[in-house]
């Protein structure tokens, strides 16, 4: 059985003014299910997204390409490219880590399970101590913590 694909939705965006414009990238968003629903999700981006430039737009054009949109906004002086693409992610450094499914526990026997503790009670004997998984002062001898996976 294949992996649902995750996608990437990327937009580029023209910043700065004069010789210092120039395009920068962000990944906005992360989708997992099929190419058009991606698409989909890019569209409605794209179609509420507004550019910092131009300051004053005079015209906007949203254009579909192969692998999304280009936004076209023309200002008074200068027209302005906002790129949206969705792209297949093949791999991600920073991604979180997915824990590991937990092994099922053990059903624990019904008529040997140890009692639970009195409060004033004495402490359990050594014997039946280690037994119940207590220490002699009646503390677990195994930290509940110890062994799970879903900590860092």
């Amino acid at each position: 059985m294949s992996a649902v694909p995750a996608w990437g939705l990327v937009v580029e965006t023209t910043v700065g003014t004069g010789e210092r414009k120039h395009t920068e990238a962000q990944v906005v968003g992360h989708l997992t299910g099929s190419r058009q629903e991606a698409l989909a999700e890019l569209e409605r981006r794209a179609r509420s997204y507004s550019p910092t430039h131009p300051l004053s737009p005079r015209r906007r054009r949203l254009l579909r390409v192969g692998d999304g949109f280009l936004l076209v906004v023309d200002g008074a002086w200068q027209s302005f490219v906002t790129r949206f693409t969705v792209a297949e992610l093949l791999e991600d450094s920073a991604a979180p880590r997915i824990p590991e499914p937990e092994p099922e526990p053990e059903p624990e026997p019904e008529g040997d399970a140890a009692p639970e503790p009195v409060a004033g009670a004495a402490p359990p004997a050594p014997a039946e101590a280690r037994e119940s998984g207590l220490d002699a002062d009646g503390v677990p001898v195994r930290p509940a913590w110890l062994g799970r996976r879903d900590l860092p």
